[in-house]
């Protein structure tokens, strides 16, 4: 049910080589993307990494002249107004089906069927905690403890929300619990749950507020908030999920988009996604030192037990299960 978050070399070779290919063909015909405006919409949570993205393709080759417009919320909002008209070029979401639901209309059939099955930034759930752990929690059975007041995101309109309930969850089976040990787990969760923010970011920042003890999120958003400053502590529990984030170009995208799209998966974009506390989609990148990680000098700790969404058998089934109208979360959530 579990796996390592390490991928073949041959897939790492592959992804270098295609972004490689798409950067330098870009460069030979320099001069027709200068007028290029490439309008991003994306979820929450990358906002700064994607600026820093930005700031960075725009001094290579490919990049010169480009200019870009962005727009960030939760994800399967962003998605919808996608598919209801809104200017896109190239689109980032939390979860695959935010992006396979603009196909065919606004996206290729075949935007998943590259080296990293369009993923292009990996993080794993994180359990973030005020500065110094006051509670002293170490993972998932200390925050459904009486008393314990938890933050989280929205299933209905955040996909972040979706990752952190998954791994919620799978904890119970990862230790070797039955389904409805799981079931009982989540009903413990929601009711010590305070907040279901609208996204990530939003959930983000009502804990910053003072809302909480805990906050359920991306291993990377805590890093970036104490990047920021911000006195908060994270756990990377021994059992968790592997967040898996795609991006996409649409039909109507310019030149420039594609281009962009290929910087994002080049090891240049990994390192960047890395800085701000992403886990790179490829193991060829060296992360680096990353500040704001419990030890920068090696940021993404190897997790004993990461489950997957392959694991649970991909998204359609997953929602089926959690997120559909008689879904175990929808019900369980209607009744807390």
């Amino acid at each position: 049910m579990s796996r390592t978050p390490l991928r073949p070399a041959a897939r790492a070779a592959v992804v270098a080589t295609t972004a490689a290919l798409a950067l330098g063909l870009a460069a030979c015909s320099g001069s027709s993307s200068a007028a290029d405006k490439v309008a991003v919409v994306g979820y929450s949570v990358p906002q700064p990494a994607y600026d820093a993205l930005e700031a960075a393709f725009q001094k290579t080759d490919a990049g010169k002249g480009v200019t870009f417009t962005s727009s960030f919320g939760a994800s399967g909002s962003q998605s919808k107004a996608v598919a209801a008209g809104q200017k896109a070029d190239y689109v980032a979401f939390s979860v695959g089906p935010d992006v396979q639901n603009l196909v065919p209309a606004k996206v290729d059939a075949g935007w998943s069927s590259d080296a990293t099955q369009g993923n292009v930034s990996d993080s794993v759930v994180v359990i973030v905690t005020r500065k110094g752990n006051p509670l002293h929690i170490t993972g998932w059975d200390d925050i459904v403890e009486p008393g314990v007041k938890i933050v989280t995101a929205d299933p209905a309109s955040s996909g972040s929300a979706k990752w952190n309930l998954l791994a919620a969850y799978e904890h119970e089976l990862a230790m070797g619990g039955t389904e409805a040990d799981a079931k009982a787990y989540l009903t413990k969760f929601f009711a010590n749950t305070v907040s279901r923010a609208s996204s990530g970011a939003v959930a983000l920042t009502q804990f910053l507020g003072g809302t909480g003890d805990v906050l359920i999120s991306y291993e990377n958003e805590a890093i970036a908030a104490r990047q920021a400053g911000n006195d908060v502590d994270y756990v990377v529990p021994d059992d968790t999920f592997l967040i898996e984030n795609p991006a996409a170009v649409t039909k109507t995208a310019p030149k420039a988009a594609k281009d962009f799209l290929a910087f994002v998966k080049s090891d240049a974009g990994q390192k960047i996604f890395a800085s701000k506390g992403f886990r790179p989609v490829s193991t060829s990148v060296d992360a680096g030192t990353v500040q704001g990680a419990n030890d920068p000098a090696h940021p993404f700790p190897k997790v004993a037990k990461l489950t997957t969404i392959a694991d649970l058998g991909g998204w359609d089934a997953v929602n089926k299960k959690f997120f559909g109208d008689s879904g175990l979360v929808t019900a369980i959530e209607g009744d807390s």
